[in-house]
């Protein structure tokens, strides 16, 4: 069977000020690792033989139909304007309009220099190749938004970097769009207001059909980027390099370079290695998103005749950002603690287990999922999470008292907390057995992941938080 990927491409139709146009650059030896086959018939893709799909996949051969470039952007990154950045390591293929109807870019990451590499070698490591195959796919099976992993495949070269060679890889992965905040900014900055007009009409068309005007599109952006920003912090996802260039205007969640799921929960939490001054910590994730939604708003009212005109609504969406992103989370940690439909009453509630939780050093994921087992009168798991359980003990009966309003607690809690997570060490490990050649630990990790809201037998060792050996302290981009 012949691999088919039914293109259907329409940003390639835009006039090339979006983008260069550009093939990948082939590899000495491509390896199929993994096909996400269940993604690729949902994309309509006709799978081929394991050596054609390493072949595409890995970017030497161009599937008929495909119409390879790499977009431009510009972006913030950490607070400061970086005015052109674009698809270093990354070649967009092409798009697909799947059985579902939704349109989805297809995207080779470590496919080679471009011309917005800066010096870089364009290439990626199998470490980051692997971890965001597996991170993103999870995020998918949590349901929170996400772009997907469709393939991984090895280069057969070694990629250079701090700790020496390594082993190449190539991701394959799928977004609703690439379009970024960063998208919108570069044309602002530049003054291109035709160019910025057209990618405004086509993100609507693309992303928002309903939205009226380049302010609609702020409002749809920020609607959906306030739910986003509230799953994050439901499952204790710290995105952890939260730039303008990384924040994706169809609010999925995009760019897994040096992100981590906290075990032990404290606010201001962080892994990433280049994050010194914590800018991107987990407790500041809301406000950066406000943040980042204001540098839009910045680059979208540069279109219109009279700028000054827009500037009044685009601050009134701006600043009702964070009593939405309020909302989300206190409807999502409502249902963590058995709530069907918390109010703000509750929030007191909520904020003193996790001040609770912070100071006895409990495990965010598994304190919030053995809350399940601890609904009846005689239970008591979560206790044994804090290092003093009286801590708990002194929260447990306001908390009783409130469900008792409730009809099913133990169903809320259970479809709102996970029980297994991508823990940061249960990657490192992975990752170390997969340069060693070792793909089991890989494909185990995507098995339970992909349902991680029911117990499963035989994997109690994932559920576990890191011994004091196994703590990863950073995390790292992987460029």
């Amino acid at each position: 069977m012949t691999l088919h990927i039914p293109f259907d491409n329409t940003y390639a139709a835009l006039p090339p000020v979006f983008y260069t146009k550009q093939a990948p650059v082939p590899v000495k030896a491509p390896e199929l690792l993994a096909y996400n086959a269940a993604l690729g018939e949902e994309l309509g893709i006709t799978a081929g033989e394991q050596a054609e799909l390493a072949e595409v996949f890995a970017g030497n051969r161009v599937p008929e139909g495909a119409a390879p470039l790499a977009q431009l952007y510009a972006g913030h990154q950490f607070g400061n304007y970086n005015p052109q950045l674009g698809d270093g390591r990354a070649i967009l293929l092409g798009e697909t309009v799947g059985a579902d109807g939704a349109r989805r870019d297809i995207q080779l990451k470590g496919s080679g220099r471009t011309p917005y590499s800066r010096g870089g070698d364009g290439r990626a490591w199998l470490g980051p190749v692997l971890r965001e195959y597996v991170v993103s796919e999870a995020m998918h099976a949590l349901g929170i938004p996400t772009t997907r992993a469709l393939a991984a495949v090895t280069t057969g070269e070694l990629v250079w970097r701090e700790q020496g060679g390594l082993p190449g890889a190539v991701l394959t992965r799928v977004a609703s769009s690439h379009l970024r905040v960063g998208t919108f900014q570069i044309f602002a900055a530049r003054g291109e207001t035709a160019a910025l007009r057209q990618l405004t009409d086509y993100a609507i068309q693309r992303h928002y059909p309903e939205a009226e005007g380049p302010m609609g599109l702020l409002r749809a952006v920020r609607d959906r980027q306030s739910e986003l920003i509230a799953a994050w912090m439901s499952v204790g996802f710290i995105h952890g390099v939260m730039n303008t260039d990384n924040s994706s205007i169809s609010g999925e969640t995009i760019d897994y370079g040096p992100c981590a799921f906290m075990d032990v929960y404290h606010p201001s939490t962080v892994f990433s290695s280049i994050d010194r001054m914590g800018r991107y910590a987990y407790s500041n994730q809301p406000d950066i998103a406000v943040w980042n939604l204001a540098q839009l708003a910045t680059a979208l009212i540069q279109q219109a005749e009279d700028p000054q005109a827009m500037v009044e609504e685009a601050t009134e969406i701006v600043h009702a950002m964070p009593a939405l992103t309020e909302a989300a989370w206190l409807r999502r940690f409502g249902a963590k603690i058995g709530i069907a439909e918390a109010t703000r009453e509750d929030m007191g509630l909520i904020t003193d287990l996790m001040q609770r939780m912070a100071a006895g050093q409990a495990d965010f994921t598994n304190t919030f999922r053995a809350l399940v087992d601890t609904v009846s009168p005689d239970g008591g798991p979560a206790r044994d999470e804090f290092l003093e359980p009286e801590a708990f003990d002194s929260w447990v009966s306001g908390w009783r008292a409130r469900l008792e309003q409730e009809a099913d607690p133990a169903a809320v809690m259970a479809a709102a907390n996970p029980v297994y997570i991508p823990r940061n060490h249960r990657i490192e490990a992975m990752i170390e057995a997969a340069v060693a050649g070792e793909m089991a630990p890989f494909e185990r990790l995507n098995t339970v992941l992909a349902d991680p809201y029911t117990v499963q037998d035989g994997a109690e060792d994932l559920r576990r938080p890191p011994a004091e050996s196994e703590i990863v302290t950073a995390t790292f981009c992987g460029t």
